[in-house]
């Protein structure tokens, strides 16, 4: 009797009820509400449910996450060898690969002045650096939080992971993830309150055709410039630019559909439950968390505003042939920006088309976030 009390009471005691803080069944709760978000209002679930499971497990049982030197037997927890890929910043370049795989650069080819709208909506990132300095972050935490102002999750990782800001990469990815997801609903008010409806109205010419000879020197044009000048962006310009010669080559259609599809989302799948996973109570419920979450809106606000005002700008140095609202696409949630643009700027015209015009900026602001990036590197000294 005493044996099967005594199994009882260890099987009871190995329980996480017995390990629960409170900060875990906060986190436990923040989990379900991005479960919520996701599932009931389609608020980029393929990013938020990963992310919000992984959160799930880590604060139910933190081992999960055990790093192997740390374990006993020298093997870490499972989500910890997918973090491991994380910092190594292979998962954020492998997503590069796939979105390059997936994305028309047509309209960005078509209209290379789109890519000024992309550059003007980088300004949150650099707001968003002054800001971090300002609340007393190192440099190198300032400009791994800087990111989260083009709304670009993977270049956000990658740059935490390159300048040893691990510490701070769950709250990083998960504000700059929690963002673009939340696109939708941010970027209209402020699009609405800088534009008139006038210009929201504005009807833009067709875009030219771009011919293939076009869509194959593009991807090789780019690398050989861009990775030139600052090669610290290679891991992310050359992966994107890679995907996107898969597709408009035409000769390796196994290797399009692989890196856009089953590669892509097995990706997906072990960067968005590691990311979740590094938000742990412990590390997640500080002040340095607060202010990375009030940055990054603010960075987020700032890069908007920057790209439609500049879109103004193109609107009165072209007499109104360009839509301010394009500019707000210039932040690099693909393709979610451009569809708000659209959206938009249908609410004011429904014969306005304008999706094709914001994939220019929005495909442009990709590239801008990358650059960002491989900028600080350089600054700090940072290699590939």
């Amino acid at each position: 009797m005493e044996y099967i009390t005594t199994t009882l009471g260890n099987l009871v005691h190995q329980t996480a009820f017995f390990s629960l803080t409170w900060g875990n069944l906060i986190m436990i709760a923040v989990a379900c509400f991005f479960l919520y978000l996701a599932i009931r209002h389609g608020f980029e679930p393929l990013l938020l449910v990963p992310i919000a499971f992984g959160m799930l497990l880590v604060n139910i049982y933190p081992d999960i996450m055990l790093h192997a030197d740390e374990a006993a037997n020298g093997t870490g927890g499972l989500l910890y060898y997918f973090y491991v890929l994380d910092e190594w910043s292979i998962l954020p370049s492998l997503i590069f690969l796939g979105v390059g795989a997936m994305t028309d650069f047509g309209p960005l080819i078509a209209n290379p002045k789109s890519f000024l709208l992309g550059a003007a909506a980088q300004f949150g990132i650099f707001a968003a650096y002054l800001g971090a300095m300002a609340m007393g972050f190192s440099d190198k935490a300032a400009a791994a939080i800087s990111i989260i102002g083009g709304a670009d999750g993977p270049t956000s990782i990658f740059l935490a992971g390159k300048l040893q800001q691990t510490a701070l990469m769950g709250p990083i990815a998960v504000a700059a993830y929690s963002y673009m997801s939340l696109v939708p609903i941010i970027q209209p008010p402020i699009m609405k309150l800088l534009t008139t409806e006038k210009e929201r109205k504005i009807k833009m010419e067709q875009l030219r055709p771009v011919s293939k000879l076009e869509r194959i020197l593009f991807p090789i044009i780019v690398t050989i410039v861009v990775c030139t000048i600052l090669p610290t962006t290679a891991p992310l310009v050359g992966m994107l630019m890679l995907g996107n010669l898969f597709r408009e080559s035409g000769v390796v259609r196994q290797l399009t559909e692989t890196a856009s599809n089953a590669l892509m989302y097995i990706v997906v799948i072990l960067l968005g439950t590691s990311v979740g996973a590094t938000t742990s109570a412990e590390a997640f419920l500080n002040m340095d968390t607060i202010k990375i979450v009030v940055l990054g809106l603010v960075a987020f606000m700032f890069g908007t505003a920057a790209g439609v005002l500049f879109g103004k700008l193109m609107c009165c140095a072209t007499h109104g042939k360009v839509n301010p609202l394009i500019g707000s696409a210039g932040v690099s949630a693909v393709p979610m920006a451009a569809r708000v643009s659209q959206k938009v700027g249908a609410e004011a015209d429904p014969t306005n088309f304008l999706l094709m015009h914001a994939m220019g900026p929005n495909v442009a602001g990709v590239i801008g976030t990358a650059v960002a990036a491989g900028t600080f590197m350089a600054i700090f000294g940072v290699g590939v």
